[in-house]
């Protein structure tokens, strides 16, 4: 396609013409204004935000995870505030949305999005998310678009990502969502394209939605729109005051707000997380708040045995609620045991506790950080630990919101393994705690496969465990009365319903 795409005719600022020369009349477009300039007029460098952007997406393409990429880019370009917050919001829709962005960009080139350079097809998602996704005046990302593509793709691709552009930009997102959106298909197809989900990811939502009891037969649809809905809405900053070492009172005073669900967390509005001393320091940290219920949950259930208590976190890294549960431990006179399967990982969590380890050293407490498979502390540990915590590696498809491109690099082949090795680590966890003593079973996803089967694939072979009414403990953790859909005895919260991430938790009792 010739650089100057649709502008053939057109002399700089003057009317559009055919190729017999005659003068054509503009056509409107519901009012979004149109760039007059060819890619040849345009700026020929694209901002650092932009360019910030695409430089996440091309490593997000290569395996890395944009919520550890992006502040990375964003440390080294020294893109700060209003301009960092675009940045974050132009990556995580363009990846998050490329489900529906890709066949609007087919169209709009007229070829499959199979038949564009990868690195030009990013570049088009980046632009598609500004004209649809964001307010950006048209002309603003049109031109912009194109300098991106001119500087990292080179002038050819500028001159197609200029057409290609200028076509999506003649419809607004409800029309390209009536041209793309299967009018036949059954709603789990539509929800699929206009949400951006893998289909096989909506229709798993669908049967966990029932299977939990968050839906029947009749509300289903509305519920499954909703939920797929907040997936794709920007998560909160929610942060947690570990007790001993922060509390919600310091972080209100440096401007977050308190959380009405769990009594340690708070919400930070906008702004930097790390501008917070609290943070900074270690001794608060950025944590779901449904993350926060389910450790403290854990540590309301009341245990057997004497002495000093023995806790576990069998799955600690990255070190999330393995700080918490550190913070607990010492506020309860009880050891924690941090256990992480990978060095690296292992290395993450004892950043996260260093100032726990610090307090619990001071009192003479113990808190031991080790590395370690966590499927030998059955065997090598039997009945050692009153309080342990599984937080199973899985599908994460209850963090949506926060890990734009898990939904595209998780597949149903993935389960399998996914749950063998949730099977095993909850036995061994098991097996790993004394009489009288409580594990939890936690996810980040609803998914059946991951959390109920789970349970019930372990627990039926076993008859020194019971279920305990995990929601009255949660509720109790909240201190609010917190509306847990479903019958019990398990607990799963949703982004749609508590605005948390989609956190399941089942407490099993050792007999």
């Amino acid at each position: 396609m010739s650089e100057s795409g649709g502008d053939r005719g057109r002399g700089q600022g003057g009317p559009r013409r055919n190729a017999q020369g005659r003068q054509r009349p503009e056509r409107a477009h519901g009012g979004r204004e149109r760039s007059a300039q060819k890619p040849s007029e345009r700026g020929r460098t694209s901002d650092p935000q932009r360019l910030a952007a695409y430089t996440v997406m091309r490593a997000v393409a290569d395996g890395a995870y944009a919520n550890l990429e992006l502040p990375r880019v964003l440390r080294e370009k020294d893109i700060r505030g209003r301009d960092a917050a675009f940045t974050t919001e132009l990556v995580y829709g363009a990846v998050r949305m490329h489900g529906l962005y890709d066949p609007i960009i087919s169209v709009a080139a007229a070829r499959p999005i199979t038949k564009i350079d990868e690195n030009v097809v990013d570049t088009l998602r980046l632009g598609a998310h500004q004209l649809l996704g964001m307010r950006v005046p048209t002309h603003a990302a049109v031109d912009e678009t194109v300098a991106l593509a001119r500087k990292v793709n080179g002038a050819g691709a500028a001159g197609f990502v200029n057409a290609v552009m200028r076509r999506i930009s003649e419809r607004d997102l409800d029309e390209w969502l009536a041209e793309v959106v299967p009018a036949d298909g059954d709603l789990t197809a539509q929800l699929s394209v206009e949400h951006s989900h893998p289909e096989w990811v909506v229709k798993a939502l669908r049967a966990a939605l029932l299977g939990h009891g968050a839906a029947t037969a009749e509300t289903i649809d509305d519920e499954l729109s909703a939920l797929v809905t907040s997936d794709n809405e920007p998560a909160k900053v929610s942060l947690v005051a570990r007790p001993g070492l922060s509390s919600v009172d310091e972080l209100v005073d440096d401007g977050a707000e308190a959380s009405w669900l769990s009594p340690v967390g708070a919400v930070l509005p906008g702004g930097d997380p790390g501008a917070i001393r609290a943070v900074r320091e270690g001794r608060a940290a950025v944590q779901d708040e449904g993350s926060q219920l389910l450790a403290l949950a854990l540590a309301a259930v009341p245990v057997d045995g004497d002495g000093t208590e023995q806790w576990l976190d069998l799955c600690a890294g990255p070190g999330g609620k393995a700080g918490l549960l550190a913070a607990l431990a010492f506020g309860a006179g009880a050891d924690l045991t941090a256990n992480e399967v990978s060095e690296h990982r292992t290395e993450l969590v004892r950043q996260t506790l260093r100032p726990a380890l610090l307090q619990a050293g001071a009192h003479g407490r113990t808190i031991e950080v080790r590395t370690g498979d966590g499927r030998a502390y059955g065997e090598d540990e039997p009945e050692r630990y009153q309080r342990v915590l599984v937080d199973a590696p899985c599908t994460g498809l209850g963090a949506l919101r926060r890990r734009p491109e898990a939904r595209w690099r998780r597949t149903p082949a993935d389960l399998a393994d996914l749950g063998k090795l949730q099977r095993e680590l909850l036995a061994s966890a098991i097996d790993a705690t004394a009489p009288g003593g409580v594990v939890a079973y936690a996810t980040c996803s609803p998914h059946l496969a991951e959390t109920q089967f789970v349970v019930r694939d372990v627990t039926r072979k076993r008859d020194d465990i019971e279920l305990l009414d995990a929601r009255d403990y949660l509720r109790d953790a909240s201190g609010e009365p917190v509306d847990v859909p479903g019958d019990g005895p398990t607990v799963q919260l949703w982004p749609h319903i508590h605005g948390t991430d989609g956190m399941f938790l089942a407490l099993l009792r050792k007999k």
